[in-house]
């Protein structure tokens, strides 16, 4: 699908190096030439004036292509120090014969003693996707140099301390500027504290034969602006409002009616033919006159929402419900419709008291909610987002889309996807709630839960990063909705 970019585990990008390896002819030095010589070219195009390089490498094979980038760039005439620690001898032999090939050209080689030589650029080479813990001792002294140093970080494949499966950090990690991929896109460097390192990600497929691709799966898809196309797709000429779907939000307990008011909204700009709200009286007013496009009800108990569900094709549940009675009593009502159901916070909260597989629905928690429905730390969450996302959608028999920088898309038996939209400046109360809406809107308008959910999120980010041209700090979810009606019509 365009739009549409396979992410590998780390298992299956060492299987398809040694795959491209061996459509190559069988010498692993060719991969590595070829990563190191790209590597070269990158610095050539983004640093063209660097002329100190200093390059850190690490005794695997990662730090082989450092060796390579540093031969090229002392024949080029650059000064150059490759850097590593006493213990980070070339530990294979390919590693070894780049180290020796760069030494033969002439070029420096210089053990770690607490501070780097100034640079104008530090290429880091020290692990790659060789390191899925924390650094430790000399290493983590080196990584945290690299990072007090003042010159741009270009980082290979991965920047070190980065877990490149799970996206997390766990002690220290190169702060890179820029980091180039080779072979394939890694899973984890699209999502969570992955981003806050990576910089600027570039790939370099290394023209490896295609069949040392084919017949490996991905782990997952990274979905960019264009695979928006084929899911909103334009609609009839003779069409009508019921073909687009009715949509039901349910929420906004006392003093919480701007959460359902804004996700009846975004359900409205992101397509759907009709829209219900049942909440609080005393939140009627407000809505209808900031949206009177909406059908708003005065909720008082289930029964006054048994007619409201029996119109609806979808229901939100969950923006401003609270928890109390009247909460729990629409939340239980909700579950026992047989509607699909896009399950938001407090409804979120409400379902972790009672877990029980849903169904068609889809929930669409933040790591904080994610972690209850686990019972773990959102800390855990964090740690591996893919994972976690992975985990509730199997435990609740649900889509699961984990919010956070790099959302994640999850689904029993499908391929996860992850999001590559979406900016700090979202990250404030509401954006959840027009999340909820669209999802919702989406599902209406006839996607399955799992489309709907990766074409909301996405669809969602999009508009975020559209409405914080003017700036992140001080963006208002009500500044998307715009953007979200504009970007449905792709």
């Amino acid at each position: 699908m365009s739009g549409t970019w396979p992410l590998y585990s780390t298992q299956a990008a060492r299987a398809l190096d040694q795959r491209a390896t061996r459509a190559l002819g069988g010498d692993p030095y060719v991969l590595m030439q070829r990563a190191g010589q790209v590597a070269w070219q990158h610095v050539l195009q983004h640093w063209p004036d660097a002329q100190r390089i200093v390059v850190v490498c690490g005794p695997g094979s990662n730090g082989g292509d450092g060796y390579v980038l540093a031969r090229h760039a002392h024949r080029a005439g650059r000064s150059v120090d490759v850097v590593h620690l006493h213990s980070h001898v070339p530990g294979n032999p390919v590693a070894q014969r780049a180290c020796t090939e760069y030494v033969a050209a002439g070029g420096r080689v210089v053990l770690f003693e607490a501070v780097l030589p100034h640079a104008d650029l530090v290429v880091d080479a020290l692990f790659g996707i060789g390191l899925s813990r924390a650094p430790e001792g000399e290493a983590r002294t080196l990584i945290e140099a690299i990072n007090a140093q003042a010159a741009p970080v270009f980082a290979l494949d991965v920047p070190s301390g980065v877990d490149a499966d799970r996206g997390s950090a766990p002690g220290a990690a190169v702060l890179a500027t820029r980091t180039l991929q080779f072979i394939v896109r890694h899973i984890g460097l699209h999502t969570g504290d992955a981003l806050e390192y990576t910089g600027q990600l570039a790939l370099e497929e290394l023209d490896v034969p295609l069949e040392s691709v084919e017949g490996v799966a991905a782990d997952a898809s990274l979905l960019d602006h264009d695979a928006l196309l084929p899911w909103l797709l334009p609609r009839r000429r003779n069409t009508h409002k019921g073909e687009s779907g009715h949509v039901l939000c349910i929420g906004g307990d006392e003093g919480s009616g701007g959460a359902i008011a804004l996700c009846a909204e975004a359900a409205l700009r992101a397509g759907a033919g009709l829209v219900s709200v049942a909440t609080r009286p005393a939140h009627v007013p407000a809505l209808l006159a900031r949206r009177p496009e909406a059908m708003v009800r005065a909720v008082e108990a289930t029964d006054d929402l048994i007619p409201m569900v029996a119109r609806a094709r979808v229901v939100a549940v969950g923006p401003g419900l609270g928890q109390g009675e009247w909460g729990q009593a629409l939340f239980h009502h909700a579950l026992r419709s047989g509607l699909p159901l896009v399950v938001d916070a407090d409804a979120l909260n409400l379902l972790s008291a009672a877990a029980h597989p849903l169904g068609d629905a889809v929930l669409t928690p933040h790591p904080g909610e994610a972690a209850r429905l686990l019972a773990c730390t959102a800390a855990d969450v964090q740690r591996d987002r893919v994972g976690a996302a992975q985990t509730i959608a199997q435990r609740y028999a649900a889509v699961v889309v984990l919010k956070g920088a790099g959302t994640v898309v999850a689904a029993d038996g499908q391929a996860t996807r992850i999001v590559g939209a979406g900016n700090p400046g979202m990250a404030v109360g509401g954006m959840g709630d027009l999340l909820t809406g669209i999802i919702a809107s989406l599902r209406a308008q006839g996607l399955s839960a799992f489309d709907a959910a990766s074409a909301g999120a996405l669809l969602h980010g999009l508009a975020g990063d559209a409405a914080a041209w003017d700036g992140e700090r001080g963006l208002l979810p009500s500044d998307l909705m715009a953007h979200v009606r504009r970007l449905a019509n792709p």
